[in-house]
């Protein structure tokens, strides 16, 4: 039988229940995979409180990491006993095993560990993406990016330094600041009550950052673009700390004359031709050390205590499930 955590409504974690099925068979055009990891996301915790709505009962989760295991017909460049990983849609990782198109499988590398991609994967694509596509970062460009000590954070962080960023990153506690200027912050500002526009303003000597990555909301935004340079981009990301407030237009440009874009990891992900690009991209760097940190590892029946601990924002690094 097969181990899955369900949603069976929307709201707290009491919503996650374990349950039982037997094994589904492949169809045409997917695979079974068995999982040695999945990863948590913030994505996750806005399916179960109905920001981003699914249908119920769901078994919920985005990534993930396993073994090959069962094959449908018209499935070519796969067989039996592959490493592989995936990010994005369909939801259905939080299992020991489930289907998934055959097209949404990424072939891992013997040198990358099945934690580290079930860690790394939606948010290295959404890394590639922000520091790719959104804002092309080169050498020079100053960025700024919320919660450095987090999953995200740790991509960010790395990937922008070895595109030779400086990075201005922001963390809850000092802990949390001294981990991520151990993945190789340039700045951190401490604590959700510091004056934030003015240290920025005085780490860049007035004129503000050139990117500005904001997955914090709440009141976070307004703060993001008050740190960012004439010309600057902020990309906003998600909503830990609750919901954005409307935003006037005139609150970007033309004084201003920001950018500001609101880009998603699953439209992302969802583009075909992108998808396996980003994914080499993104494991090309993992290979030379660039990955999220694991933070936490629970065991899959421990769903609701993973999400739980992520959203009262008492972890650091990538939460993963074991089966």
């Amino acid at each position: 039988m097969n181990m899955v955590v369900r949603m069976t409504g929307v709201g707290g974690v009491e919503n996650l229940q374990t349950d039982h099925i037997p094994d589904e068979e492949p169809a045409a055009g997917t695979v079974r995979i068995r999982h040695v990891a999945i990863g948590v996301n913030f994505i996750d915790i806005y399916h179960r409180t109905g920001l981003y709505p699914l249908p119920l009962p769901v078994v919920p989760g985005v990534e993930g990491a396993g073994v090959v295991e069962a094959i449908g017909d018209d499935v070519t460049g796969f067989s039996i006993g592959d490493r592989v990983a995936y990010a994005g849609a369909p939801v259905g990782a939080y299992a020991e095993a489930r289907t998934i198109p055959a097209a949404r499988l990424i072939r891992l590398p013997e040198e990358v560990a099945f934690r580290d991609a079930a860690a790394s994967m939606l948010k290295g694509l959404t890394a590639h993406m922000l520091l790719t596509r959104t804002w092309p970062v080169k050498a020079g460009d100053t960025l700024l990016v919320h919660g450095a000590a987090g999953g995200l954070g740790s991509m960010l962080v790395r990937w922008a330094k070895h595109l030779g960023a400086t990075v201005i990153g922001t963390a809850g506690s000092r802990e949390k600041a001294e981990i991520a200027l151990g993945y190789g912050a340039d700045h951190i500002v401490v604590g959700r009550e510091a004056d934030l526009t003015r240290e920025v303003a005085s780490l860049t000597d007035g004129l503000g950052v050139d990117y500005a990555i904001d997955g914090i909301g709440g009141d976070m935004l307004t703060k993001s673009l008050a740190c960012t340079r004439r010309f600057g981009m902020v990309a906003s990301i998600g909503q830990a700390a609750g919901p954005i407030a409307p935003l006037a237009v005139e609150e970007i440009g033309p004084l201003r004359s920001l950018s500001l874009a609101r880009p998603s990891v699953m439209a992302y992900a969802a583009e075909t031709t992108i998808y396996p690009q980003a994914a080499a991209a993104l494991l090309e760097v993992m290979q030379k050390g660039i990955m999220a940190e694991i933070g936490g590892e629970y065991p899959l029946k421990d769903a609701p205590h993973a999400q739980a601990d992520l959203e009262a924002g008492r972890t650091t690094g990538s939460l993963i499930l074991v089966p």
